[in-house]
């Protein structure tokens, strides 16, 4: 399968589908260094898929640690410095093998390195077929999650679909959320679809039809970012559920899908407080404490730091939180919630967990 931006310029292929990653071969034979970031458990499981590729085109083996520990200010300079003693030129290809947090960085170290040089994405995970699309990179903060970074396009995103059959079943549910997320902005019909083909651990778990769902994901994804490549409007629905998901991930060192999946149960409370909706929260709160998420450690949260991060959200402006709501399946809209709404949120949503 087959998508490719439709930018007027610098358009950029998707390509969906195993064995993906050979194409870096022919994409790359023209560069006179080729950099490979690898996760470091990406690189241990797969090496013998991924050292042909590394040997046929000469390229440089940069292993870093797995996770977001790698987002921030000292490892970027620790590695961006490396990088400067290859004695590097323009003429380099980074290519992020592994999981969102190696794509963003990544994806960093290529906008800033010699102001510029080009990346391929090659996501391992299920999470970072979002991620990996539509070109925000960067690196976490002391005072939030990807504070610092840039809208920096890659030159292709190679999605193996090899790489999901090592993934554990968390991993599986972390990615699992956007691919959810993505559903919820495509209407009612869709979402109702994906719960009925993932209705249980163990549906999930075998992945069977789920090429189906991320191609429609990225799909959908693909449709808003051209739109709005820099989040001025129409891209800011794409953080559905991501104001108080952020938060609590960030604080609470949650996976990235889990708070995520927390967070858009908590957009559905907040858009039937604001919006006068009458979604069913324990539906939602069901299906996805039934698929695994941790909903039930909402309860023993403490709201006012939650708060101090949202208010630091990067889509807020001088009146406040902004967050992304319903107003109707499919029909997203970016709103300002006032503080009284988010505790009373808060407070509803750790009552329904205990019911």
């Amino acid at each position: 399968m087959k998508l490719e931006t439709t930018y007027t310029s610098d358009n950029y292929p998707i390509i969906i589908e195993h064995g993906a990653v050979n194409s870096i071969v022919d994409k790359t034979k023209f560069y006179k260094h080729v950099i490979f970031v690898i996760d470091e458990t990406v690189a241990n499981y797969w090496q013998q898929k991924l050292e042909p590729i590394i040997n046929q085109v000469d390229g440089y083996q940069l292993v870093v640690p797995p996770g977001e520990q790698i987002k921030t200010l000292e490892f970027y300079t620790q590695t961006i410095e490396h990088l400067l003693s290859l004695q590097l030129t323009r003429s380099t290809c980074l290519v992020a093998v592994g999981g969102g947090a190696t794509g963003d960085f990544t994806g960093f170290l290529a906008a800033t390195l010699l102001r510029g040089v080009d990346f391929i994405q090659v996501p391992t995970t299920i999470l970072a077929h979002d991620s990996s699309v539509g070109g925000k990179v960067g690196i976490n903060s002391q005072y939030g999650k990807n504070l610092i970074g840039a809208f920096y396009r890659p030159t292709a995103v190679y999605y193996d679909l090899d790489f999901l059959n090592s993934l554990s079943y968390e991993q599986v549910l972390s990615g699992y959320a956007e691919v959810y997320k993505h559903a919820l902005l495509n209407g009612e019909a869709e979402t109702q679809a994906i719960e009925q083909h993932f209705d249980n651990q163990q549906r999930l778990a075998s992945l069977r039809g789920l090429d189906h769902y991320l191609f429609k994901g990225i799909e959908t994804k693909l449709a808003i970012i051209v739109q709005d490549e820099t989040e001025q409007n129409q891209r800011k629905y794409l953080n559905l559920g991501h104001t108080f998901g952020h938060a609590i991930e960030y604080h609470y060192k949650l996976p990235h899908g889990h708070a995520v999946a927390i967070g858009i149960v908590y957009q559905f409370i907040v858009a039937n407080l604001m919006l006068d909706k009458d979604y069913d929260i324990h539906h939602y709160i069901d299906y996805l404490d039934g698929l695994g998420y941790p909903l039930k450690n909402i309860p023993t949260y403490d709201f006012n730091t939650i708060l101090s991060l949202m208010m630091k959200d990067k889509k807020n402006d001088y009146y406040g939180v902004q967050m992304v709501l319903l107003k109707a399946f499919g029909e997203p809209g970016v709103y300002h919630v006032p503080n009284h709404i988010l505790q009373q949120a808060f407070e509803q949503f750790a009552h329904d967990l205990t019911r």
